[in-house]
């Protein structure tokens, strides 16, 4: 069963581009990560928001143990106000496959 993660960062102003910048450099290789079915970035005026998808629950575990993560905090370190706020969701489909769930 797929696995959902909504993440939620606030940027410490200043440092808005750099925070973007360090998803931005991260996206791709996390693109290639088995189990990824979607890693986005979206923004609004005072917060990011990263919505991933996963195959499953092992191949979060294994991205969220992996480099990538490792080398996305030590460039966000400073750069957010506080810790991010990770939400790991499981699916409850409703209404059509193709519009009831991530």
């Amino acid at each position: 069963m797929s696995v959902v993660v909504v993440a939620t960062i606030i940027p410490v102003p200043e440092h808005r581009d750099e925070v973007i910048a360090a998803f931005t450099a991260t996206i791709a290789g996390v693109h290639g990560e088995a189990g990824c079915e979607l890693y986005a970035l979206h923004e609004a005026d005072d917060r990011l928001v990263m919505i991933e998808k996963w195959a499953s629950q092992e191949a979060l575990d294994t991205h969220s143990a992996g480099p990538a993560l490792r080398e996305l905090g030590a460039r966000l370190k400073g750069k957010t106000a506080g810790r991010l706020d990770v939400q790991v969701l499981r699916p409850h489909p409703a209404g059509t496959e193709e519009q009831g769930a991530l």
